[in-house]
């Protein structure tokens, strides 16, 4: 089959090849078949369609990787409607504001995640599910699917995620992209564009693709979607072990899997006569972004797997990316690739740097979006040319190929997620015993950074480790545990001018002093 032949729609492949696996749950061996997929699928875009949602409104979904999760997103991507998965350890704060920030007039949750679910304002969602077990207040998945029609919808459109990154302001920034709004299928929209990028040397629709990240993740979902578009089995791993993942790869024979560089580290840290013990061969395409990967660990992976690990640099906005490949990868070590846009360095006084010399990465070009209802923020991240940045600092070769030398202003990527400090120094500074605070990441091996809190107190004397065991408690009573400090420093005071600006790159020199890049 090629593009031009089927619409790139897991319907094809229900019709095609109906007891194909769609999705396979790693832990229960549980299958979606395509067929299935797509009745389900069918029946709940019924269902938000009777309920009174319509192309174009928003509905959220907060749980753990399981069975429905996919069936779900695919309901909301064929009836017009925008997406929010949301992180599912966000505390009940966070979890509010997305819900109120997005929109979302419908939710689906599960039994998994009461104890926040019971604790929300949901007034303002008038459509209240809950994929697996029961919530009070909320229909039951099952109930609902078996009340609708499996028939399509006359007007199927497609629809888009819109997921939330972390917010330097305190709360995650929702990044909208431009809602589709054309049929279903459509080969000139954004998804089907997407999915078609992922066939790099020819049409195969035999592959398994293991994703063992969180689906709330953007580069998870989107990559699990564009798989089924082209037929593929996803295998969805609730959550990631080091040694389940290599049981996966041998036992379904997986083809296809992308990591982020902390899983690596994980499974590279397993005994060597475990490691041997897994049969890798039926890998051929290995991806990995998210998060720098330290060139020691890539080149053990490649030594390890062969030379079929590829490297992709971007964010959730889509402003622009870059890819490398294995080949180009072992002959420009630590870089991320070619840009896809026109890709430029800029220095401090907005002049453009020649090869070699590090400044602030721009894009020319890149898919349209925008902050939801930050306008201030959007405009942020573009220059007086119209070129836009992630805030990444980094160089180009000779060559044209990128090399990204720091993280964004303040912004911590510890194990593949974004971390922006401000929310927790904020929390922090509340406490009765702190008078300032500064988060930073520091080097961690196996994370890339670890979360640090430097802390100046109201009395100095007081510093214990009893107060930091108290302080990463308290963070963590208000916040999800990936954002709170792993350790906390005392200090006599932080580095702020006059004016009250914090010097934090002085801050973090010292923590990183020695190292030739800010990437671990």
């Amino acid at each position: 089959m090629t593009e031009t032949q089927e619409l790139l729609i897991p319907g094809t492949y229900a019709r095609l090849a109906p007891d194909r696996p769609a999705i396979v749950m790693a832990s229960t061996g549980e299958t979606v078949t395509y067929a299935q997929l797509e009745e389900r699928s069918i029946r709940f875009a019924r269902a938000l369609r009777s309920r009174g949602l319509r192309a174009g409104d928003h509905i959220a979904i907060l749980m753990e990787n399981n069975r429905p999760f996919l069936e779900i997103c695919w309901a909301a991507q064929r009836s017009g409607l925008y997406y929010t998965a949301i992180n599912r350890h966000f505390k009940t704060g966070e979890v509010q504001h997305v819900l109120r920030d997005c929109g979302a007039v419908a939710l689906v949750s599960s039994e998994e995640m009461s104890e926040v679910v019971e604790s929300l304002d949901l007034a303002g969602i008038s459509v209240r599910v809950s994929a697996t077990g029961s919530l009070p207040g909320f229909e039951k998945y099952g109930d609902v699917l078996r009340s609708e029609s499996a028939d399509p919808l006359d007007d199927e459109v497609e629809g888009r995620e819109m997921l939330y990154s972390g917010g330097t302001t305190g709360f995650p920034k929702g990044v909208r992209k431009p809602w589709p709004g054309t049929f279903f299928g459509d080969p000139a929209c954004a998804p089907v564009l997407i999915a078609r990028g992922l066939v790099r040397n020819g049409w195969r629709e035999d592959v398994v693709y293991l994703s063992p990240a969180p689906l709330y993740h953007a580069s998870p979902l989107v990559f699990s979607m564009s798989w089924h578009r082209l037929g593929g089995t996803v295998v969805v791993m609730e959550s990631f072990d080091a040694r389940r993942c290599l049981e996966l790869i041998e036992r379904y024979k997986v083809t296809d899997a992308q990591f982020v560089p902390t899983m690596f580290v994980r499974m590279l840290k397993l005994p060597k006569d475990v490691r041997e013990r897994y049969d890798m061969s039926s890998l051929r395409e290995v991806v990995h972004g998210a998060a720098p990967c330290p060139v020691a660990v890539k080149q053990q992976m490649m030594d390890w797997w062969g030379p079929i690990i590829h490297e992709y640099y971007s964010g959730t906005e889509d402003v622009g990316a870059s890819a490398i490949s294995p080949e180009e990868w072992l002959s420009h070590r630590g870089s991320v690739g070619r840009p896809m846009q026109e890709c430029h360095i800029v220095g401090e006084n907005g002049e453009e740097l020649p090869p070699g010399e590090v400044g602030v990465v721009y894009f020319a070009g890149g898919r349209a979006f925008e902050y939801h209802n930050d306008p201030e923020k959007t405009a942020s991240i573009t220059n007086d040319k119209g070129w836009r940045t992630l805030g990444d600092m980094g160089y180009l070769d000779e060559e044209g190929y990128l090399y990204l030398t720091d993280r964004k202003a303040f912004m911590i990527i510890s194990g593949g997620v974004n971390i922006y400090p401000q929310e927790t120094e904020n929390l922090l500074i509340g406490h009765p015993a702190v008078v300032d605070a500064a988060v930073i990441g520091v080097p961690d091996d196996e994370m890339g950074e670890a979360v640090k809190a430097v802390v100046q107190l109201t009395e100095p004397d007081a510093a214990s480790s009893e107060l930091e065991a108290e302080l990463i408690e308290f963070c963590r009573t208000e916040l999800a545990a990936f954002k709170c400090p792993r350790t906390v420093d005392f200090v006599a005071s932080l580095p702020r001018d006059p004016n009250g600006k914090l010097y934090k790159r002085r801050l973090r020199d010292g923590y990183w002093a020695g190292r030739e890049s800010r990437l671990v």
